[in-house]
């Protein structure tokens, strides 16, 4: 259950495509995504033109001596293991009348035996329409339908599995061992399957941006390869051929270009692996609905910073620990914390069990409290913070 909430100063959406049947492609907006991907190629092309070396992904080599731009092979070696992923539902109109609507993403081929990588906001309406219908077109064009195998709402991670065996999974780099400055390469379906496998080039702008979008908040990786809608769910590529990141929002503001953002892998990967054994994840949580105190409020209202207590939750471990509301919390565990991001953090550090100790401020006095964090199943984690 994430105590958090945090809001960015400006606007960033989800990078899925969504449309009604029968509603034609906006033209403009193609020939503007067509020319920024060819300048953004040409740019790269010139970079790194003649840059004579050989890949290794896992055991195999690849020599690109002859290949001038090394995006080429790059894009060879990851382009089979990104996917298409179509959710088909319906949903009531204007006027009350059903129409049929499609959600559009990509994915990564996790494991040849079938398991595919996306968003979670990419199949979010195929979890609560029980006639929706989720596809997976290979990159050979082959389709087949998927089920949701478990989704976290919390990374915007989901897990989906196809009856198929044989497929070319992605090989996955240390998300950690990126440096800003790398090269960069989005895969992906921009705008549907009509661009499928589409590559864009770039670098790795920034590391660890605080994200929020739709009230959810991330620590993304930023990169400048153009992430268009449909690009959700689909693979940022390093300069080995591995994928670092999985490419989920950008920033839509019309006075900047060049925002894109990708969950790095390295936390994508432990997600991934326990959707897997579990088809849900577990988090510790204290059970409390919070509201940023920042050192300006503080000031005028007599308090100190930190995480003011608005709402604890019946039978929570905040309930059992004597959390009051009105409590503002200013350390976790011995560690200050200011925010409910920060809190967050600290406590998704810690296990189900875990007994903490949370330093508050009540009444003019400081007070130290032990709590026992509780197991939350992301179930409640949308309508408390």
């Amino acid at each position: 259950m994430e105590e958090n909430e945090k809001n960015s100063s400006f606007e960033t959406t989800f990078v899925s495509e969504k449309r009604k049947r029968g509603v034609p492609k906006v033209i403009i907006i193609i020939i503007g995504i067509i020319l920024v991907s060819v300048i953004s190629s040409l740019t790269t092309y010139f970079l790194v033109r003649g840059n004579n070396s050989q890949i290794s992904v896992g055991n195999t080599t690849y020599n690109v001596e002859n290949v001038e731009n090394p995006v080429v092979a790059v894009a060879q070696i990851a382009g089979p293991s990104v996917v298409g992923v179509k959710v088909d539902f319906y949903e009531q109109g204007f006027f009350g009348e059903l129409q049929e609507t499609s959600e559009e993403g990509s994915g990564i081929i996790y494991s040849e035996d079938g398991y595919i990588i996306t968003n979670y906001h990419v199949v979010e309406d195929a979890i609560s329409s029980t006639s929706a219908q989720v596809t997976v077109t290979l990159s050979n064009q082959e389709e087949y339908e998927a089920e949701i195998i478990g989704t976290d709402s919390v990374t915007d991670l989901a897990l989906l599995k196809i009856d198929v065996t044989g497929l070319t999974p992605a090989t996955f780099g240390k998300s950690s061992d990126l440096q800003v400055g790398e090269l960069a390469v989005a895969i992906g379906n921009p705008l549907g399957q009509e661009f499928a496998g589409s590559v864009t080039v770039g670098y790795i702008s920034a590391l660890n941006r605080t994200i929020t979008t739709d009230g959810r908040t991330y620590k993304l990786i930023q990169t400048d390869a153009a992430i268009n809608p449909g690009n959700s769910g689909g693979a940022l590529v390093n300069s080995k051929g591995e994928v670092v990141g999985i490419n989920t929002v950008k920033v839509t503001d019309t006075t900047v270009e060049g925002l894109g953002f990708a969950i790095p892998s390295d936390d994508a990967l432990k997600i991934i692996e326990e959707l897997k054994l579990t088809g849900k994840i577990v988090r510790p949580y204290i059970g409390i609905y919070g509201i940023d105190m920042d050192e300006a409020t503080a000031k005028r209202n007599n308090l100190v910073e930190g995480i003011y207590v608005y709402q604890i939750f019946s039978g929570s471990p905040a309930d059992q620990a004597g959390l009051s509301r009105g409590d503002i919390i200013v350390e976790f565990d011995g560690q200050q914390v200011t925010t409910k991001q920060e809190l967050n953090d600290a406590k998704n550090q810690k296990s189900i069990g875990d007994k903490v100790k949370l330093k508050v401020y009540r009444g003019g006095n400081y007070q130290e409290l032990e709590i026992t964090l509780g197991g939350d199943d992301g179930v409640s984690s949308e309508v408390t913070n």
